[in-house]
């Protein structure tokens, strides 16, 4: 990207929320979630710290739709995983984005996560970049159905299917053993039979464009940008980045670990987003 934007100076210390208050107060808050936000609800993430050595490699879009023994291992996966990933609840991080936009500071949210927590905290203008979890959707006919009743329909299928000990892995999926899903029944769509994938955008596939134009429309009628918990690693969350250094927002950043684009934030506070967002919702008046 070219920019005449000078680059910011070295980054604020961890926990430095008035420097980031400063930065933001009185202005049209525009947020960028991602995975971070979330894992102190217990979601794992795919980039976080400690994260990368031990991740399989995310499900591709483009073998799902071609491959009936890549359906069978994520939906046997999915459902061990997704009671874990349902159970999740907002933390200090989704209430504090909540109160600021209750408090006019945050003027809505764009988010890579698929786990709804923002609405189930109570934030209102929130886009969902990647989807939600909570929905699935017929690739034939377009039908959509709820995920937690294709959970019951995935029991029925498969009385007795159990894997306690499998180990929890981002989106509402989970590692299991081949063995575990060679027998493994997937259901069809209610409507016309057709093959089933939950409602998210997959690594390899692109974000709706609608999706696209409603979230840089939000990001045009901002003031200030800010990133909470995403390393900006993939493009459709660093676009807005970009954006928003074309447009001189200024940017603050809430994250642990590396961040994609660190060099255009002015204000860098490398600290968990449950720590760091309500001291900010505080100092802002909106705690």
């Amino acid at each position: 990207m070219t920019t005449s934007l000078e680059t910011s100076s070295e980054p604020t210390g961890p926990g430095d929320v008035d420097a980031l208050a400063a930065l933001l107060r009185g202005r049209r808050v525009v947020v960028l979630t991602g995975a971070g936000c979330s894992t102190e609800s217990g979601i794992p993430d795919y980039r976080g710290p400690g994260t990368r050595a031990r991740a399989r490699n995310p499900i591709q879009h483009r073998e799902f739709l071609a491959r009936p023994e890549v359906r069978a291992r994520y939906w046997a996966r999915s459902l061990i995983g997704w009671p874990r990933f349902c159970a999740a609840r907002p933390n200090a991080a989704h209430r504090a984005l909540a109160a600021l936009e209750d408090a006019g500071h945050v003027l809505g949210l764009i988010t890579q996560n698929v786990d709804r927590l923002h609405h189930a905290a109570g934030s209102r203008r929130v886009i969902e970049l990647h989807g939600a979890l909570a929905r699935v959707r017929c690739l034939a006919c377009g039908a959509l159905e709820p995920r937690e009743q294709l959970q019951r329909r995935l029991l029925e299928l498969n009385p007795g299917f159990s894997a306690a000990s499998a180990e929890s892995r981002p989106d509402g999926d989970a590692e299991l053993h081949d063995d575990a899903v060679r027998a493994f029944q997937v259901a069809a769509c209610l409507e016309c039979e057709g093959t089933l994938k939950p409602d998210v955008v997959f690594f390899g596939d692109n974000v709706p464009a609608p999706t696209v134009q409603e979230a840089f429309a939000l990001l045009e009628e901002g003031d200030a940008f800010l990133v909470v918990g995403s390393s900006l690693a993939i493009y459709s969350g660093y676009r807005f980045l970009q954006r928003a250094v074309d447009r001189r927002m200024p940017v603050g950043l809430i994250n642990l670990g590396e961040c994609r684009g660190h060099e255009w934030m002015e204000v860098r506070v490398e600290a968990r987003a449950g720590e760091v967002l309500p001291r900010l919702a505080s100092v802002l008046g909106a705690g």
